[in-house]
């Protein structure tokens, strides 16, 4: 049996915990997807995963063994792209992971295009809100929002977003326009909790003002927040893209606007050695058309008056 096939298998059956769902995408049968990891098993004399009726587990052997299979197949890749040049076009699998009303937004568009324009190509999008991690999770390009810790991953930024307080025209209506951060304390707060984890809320072009939050009403959700600020219930802090239309609609109305915090960057990351990708290159120059003609970080949305 062709040993690349074997590795190929293997990194699938990992990924997907699975036979039967690595054999359905790599378009082969359960029966052959094993027969190949068993005939790598043997090869290397060591058990690479743990089978049982109901779970298919990575040993710590296999979990090692896994990370060196990626790289390897990641260079192999890359290099037949190289010999096929820059006529060459997107195909095969191009995995993608972003937040989840972030991809839904804006990813999700980008991958529909990507499918349009080459008949070739697959897309696999996971949309999580948590960092993933590449390598260990079979992703090629992952979505970050926010500053990026040091690492081996190249990243682009793509765009800026910020965070944002919003209330509905009848609530402000009903309770005032708070006219300044103090002023906050004396309203019915919405926390997002992915946004929010020190409960507390910063403001200005250094974020050192801070005020500690007591929300009546925490949502996990950007769009549960967003859909009760929306009610009427208070005052809801989220990223400006989340909130976009509904200011845009007037459902919402932008507050203290002039105060927020320095905008979070949004960046696309990706392992250094998969620049050369003809996948990632695809992906990367529609990020960029897309990005390039929105604002994302609404600073054209009206203040209330």
């Amino acid at each position: 049996m062709d040993r690349l096939e074997m590795l190929r298998t293997f990194v699938a059956v990992a990924d997907q915990a699975s036979f039967a769902e690595a054999a359905r995408r790599l378009r082969v049968s359960p029966t052959a997807a094993s027969r190949a990891v068993a005939a790598l098993e043997q090869s290397l004399g060591r058990p690479l995963l743990r089978r049982t009726t109901r779970s298919v587990r990575l040993t710590d052997e296999g979990a090692l063994y896994l990370e060196r299979c990626r790289s390897a197949l990641a260079e192999l890749d890359d290099a037949a792209l190289a010999l096929r040049g820059d006529g060459a076009t997107p195909g095969g699998k191009l995995v993608i992971a972003a937040p989840v009303t972030f991809g839904r937004l804006h990813v999700l568009p980008i991958a529909t295009g990507l499918l349009r324009a080459y008949p070739a190509l697959d897309v696999e999008l996971t949309l999580i809100d948590r960092i993933v991690r590449l390598v260990d999770e079979g992703v090629d390009v992952a979505v970050r929002i926010g500053d990026l810790s040091d690492s081996s991953l190249h990243a682009l930024k793509v765009a800026e977003v910020r965070r944002v307080l919003v209330a509905s025209p009848d609530y402000l209506e009903a309770h005032g326009i708070p006219a300044n951060v103090p002023a906050l304390h004396g309203h019915s707060l919405i926390s997002f909790t992915e946004l929010d984890r020190a409960h507390e809320w910063r403001f200005g072009p250094t974020g050192k003002t801070a005020i500690r939050i007591e929300p009546r009403l925490t949502a996990n959700t950007a769009d549960a927040a967003i859909a009760a600020a929306e009610a009427g219930a208070g005052i809801a802090r989220v990223l400006s893209y989340q909130a976009i239309d509904a200011i845009a609609s007037g459902r919402l109305v932008p507050i203290l606007d002039g105060l927020s915090p320095p905008p979070i960057p949004v960046h696309l990351v990706y392992q250094a050695n998969r620049r050369t990708s003809v996948n990632h290159r695809a992906f990367i120059d529609a990020a960029r058309a897309r990005f390039a003609g929105l604002d994302l970080a609404g600073r054209g949305q009206p203040a209330p008056g």
